[in-house]
């Protein structure tokens, strides 16, 4: 047996109901578990739920057994998902499938190394756990390889060669050419295969309430205890020396004793607030060193600090190496990546950082001697702040020092001093019209900053109508913490058939059905009263901007803006009274209006005569309309139609709706006291179309005289 596998068995437990650790016949035995940090392991949830609601709720402990007989008291701290019914668990648990339990008297445990790579597959991997699979209750051993994802978003890691067997659910899998932990065993998948959830999945702590700090803490705690134990045992008995152990004897660079030691102090720092904040740091990083066009490929969903770490690892996705013969590309976009932590963290301005902030530069500072001159001075000056914009250079800080930043410092781009970090992202959801039945296939998307667009989950079968809210509820929560960096919201483009342009797109929230939505909590408020939410129109999307579209886009983005309405006659006598316009006199009106003016209604679109003057609005190229998505049960139409007017007025350019209207959604909804200047717009939507974000298909090609669907 190596090293390796002698200390990972020192880590893993098994797990017992209530008083059953002593029970010789093991029929008390409910699986397997490892220490990742002082008095915590982590588990199945569907090892625990064993215990039903007492155990899942924390109320009832478990048995926890060490390698050496000593068998300790763990509550679950959390389990996820719960079931709905704790008592009655389900008889498949979804994912993740975790549990971390609180181990009283484990602060000596011997933890794992958790893996901090978003992409763990494929690896050579070993399996541990404790199985009666030979009749005696026994730690188990083996072999095997990790070799893809099951599930659409790849939440789950498939397993070959030894597979999983009763009682090893819950134990670690060990990345063995990188001496990390990867993965939990879960059990049998499909055929021969192994079923395992990615340690990656851990970032699903951040997701509960209040899990940010649960998941902050569990990593502090995890890479203090590794950097402890280094200094205490030296390479001889740590994960750092296993590491260093298995790395290739001329490797140099970002080595384990680095990484230890950078962990550590990055986890005594205030955590990310989103992924997007860690994801425009490790962006800025690499396109410092790679010097050239930087494009991720895929969404990343990093929620630590040394998750970031870890995507800067292969600096060019697989690409070609560094064009400069002895520069070390891995470890100059770590330190710089580093750097840029410091500086975002120090702009927060928390006296809790003063002192771990010093430590992480002073760390720093000792470690840019072998980089390029160039790297040091970026290092140095991303550290101790850039002149604000006319003023003087600041005098140089002394080595090891950083300062708690003021507001108005700014960090440095890697282009240089002056250059400001741009946005990261936007989302953008897509909604298929119903091929057939009710059901409306969607996708979640990210647009970044260049216009590429990165998928983030979908479902081509798609769900009915009433179902889409609870669908996209989690995608579109996941999808807008990739999105959100810096001072960096992220809208939301929802791309819909016409039809659902009604839909309260604005007011949907991203708690779970019967969540208390906690008043002002920019987590759980409407979506609509804290970013911008556009509707945009799912039919212009699968053909070539035509020429209208493209001017009135531009024009409304010069302004100044005008309104014109979207039905003739709604102004004086409402969308439900006598004289309607007629579909082509709507069109010849809409077309003949300035390229800056914005149609108006106060009624519906999806359906009726709304549909029809919207269907001609978008075929005269309008990319900008105001409407009430209620259908019924006002008479304000007049005044709808002339605050709407002033409100287009205001806002000079279609850039200044974003703030204008979400504003008024906000002052309207108040249940107890809604303002009553801003009553009119209860219900507004904005249509809000670009033809450049994202792209449009290329013109199609066809055969002389052949178009799509006609004979050949």
């Amino acid at each position: 047996m190596s090293a390796l596998d002698g200390t990972v068995r020192r880590a893993v437990v098994r797990i017992s109901a209530p008083g059953g650790a002593d029970d010789p016949t093991g029929a008390l035995f409910w699986g397997s578990g490892f220490f990742v940090a002082p008095g915590l392991a982590l588990t199945c949830a569907h090892v625990v739920g064993n215990g039903g609601a007492g155990v899942l709720g924390g109320r009832t402990a478990v048995d926890v057994t060490d390698a050496d007989g000593r068998t300790l008291q763990g509550r679950v701290a959390i389990a996820l998902p719960m079931p709905p019914d704790p008592d009655a668990p389900p008889r498949h648990w979804g994912l993740p499938d975790l549990a971390l339990l609180e181990v009283a008297g484990a602060e000596d445990a011997e933890c794992l190394w958790l893996s901090d790579r978003s992409a763990v597959v494929p690896a050579p991997v070993s399996l541990h756990g404790w199985s009666l699979e030979t009749g005696d209750l026994a730690l188990r051993f083996g072999l095997g390889v990790a070799n893809g994802g099951d599930g659409k978003d790849g939440s789950a890691m498939l397993l070959r060669g030894e597979i999983p067997v009763a009682g090893c659910s819950g134990g670690p899998v060990v990345d063995t050419d990188r001496g990390a932990v990867i993965g939990v065993s879960k059990g049998r998948g499909k055929d021969t295969a192994g079923l395992a959830v990615p340690i990656t999945a851990l970032r699903r702590l951040a997701c509960a309430r209040p899990g940010r700090d649960r998941l902050h803490s569990l990593v502090r705690a995890h890479d203090r205890h590794h950097l402890r134990r280094y200094r205490t045992v030296g390479t001889g008995g740590s994960w750092t020396g296993l590491q260093q152990a298995l790395r290739p004897a001329a490797a140099a660079g970002f080595t384990p004793v680095l990484r230890t030691h950078l962990f550590a102090r990055l986890a005594e720092l205030s955590p990310p607030t989103t992924p997007g904040e860690v994801m425009l740091l490790v962006d800025a990083a690499k396109r410092r060193v790679v010097q050239g066009p930087y494009q991720p490929g895929v969404v990343h969903d990093p929620r630590t600090w040394r998750e970031g770490v870890g995507l800067l690892y292969d600096l060019r996705d697989g690409g070609p190496a560094a064009a400069e013969p002895g520069r070390d590309l891995e470890l100059e976009a770590v330190l710089l990546y580093a750097a840029r932590v410091a500086a975002a963290v120090s702009r927060l301005g928390d006296a809790r950082d003063l002192e771990p902030l010093r430590e992480l530069s002073t760390w720093l500072g000792g470690q840019a001697e072998p980089l390029p001159d160039v790297i040091r001075e970026d290092i140095h000056e991303i550290l101790h702040g850039g002149a604000q914009d006319g003023a003087e250079p600041p005098a140089p800080a002394p080595a090891g020092t950083v300062e708690l930043r003021k507001p108005e410092r700014r960090d440095v781009e890697p282009g240089g001093p002056g250059t400001l970090a741009r946005p990261w992202g936007d989302v953008i959801v897509e909604v298929d019209r119903a091929p057939y039945g009710d059901r409306y296939p969607w996708r979640v998307k990210l647009l970044l900053e260049n216009g590429v667009v990165n998928p983030v989950d979908g479902d081509e079968e798609g769900v009915p109508r009433a179902e889409l809210r609870e669908a996209l509820r989690e995608p579109v929560a996941e999808a807008l913490q990739q999105g959100d960096a810096g001072e960096h919201l992220a809208a939301l483009h929802v791309v819909v058939p016409r039809e659902l342009f009604d839909e309260p797109l604005d007011a949907w929230q991203l708690v779970p059905p019967g969540a208390p939505a906690d008043g002002f909590d920019p987590h759980t408020m409407p979506l609509g009263q804290r970013r911008a939410v556009f509707v945009r129109d799912r039919r212009r999307r699968d053909r070539p901007a035509i020429p209208e579209w493209r001017r009135r886009w531009g024009g409304t983005n010069r302004g100044p803006l005008t309104a014109v309405p979207l039905r003739r006659e709604a102004p004086v006598k409402g969308h439900d009274g006598p004289g309607r316009e007629g579909g082509h006199a709507a069109y010849g009106r809409l077309s003949d209006a300035a390229d800056t003016a914005v149609p108006v209604y106060c009624g519906e679109v999806a359906a009726g005569a709304g549909a029809t003057a919207m269907d001609a609005a978008l075929a005269a190229g309008h990319a900008v309309v105001i409407w009430r998505r209620c259908a019924t049960g006002h008479t304000d139409c007049a005044e709808f139609h002339r605050e709407a007017s002033r409100l287009v007025f205001e806002a000079k350019t279609a850039e200044g709706l974003h703030r204008r209207i979400r504003n008024l959604r906000t002052r309207c909804a108040d249940p107890e006291a809604p303002d009553p200047d801003a009553l009119w717009a209860r219900s507004i939507a904005l249509l809000y179309d670009s033809p450049d974000q994202p792209p449009l298909p290329d013109t199609p090609l066809y055969a002389p005289g052949v178009r799509p669907g006609g004979p050949p």
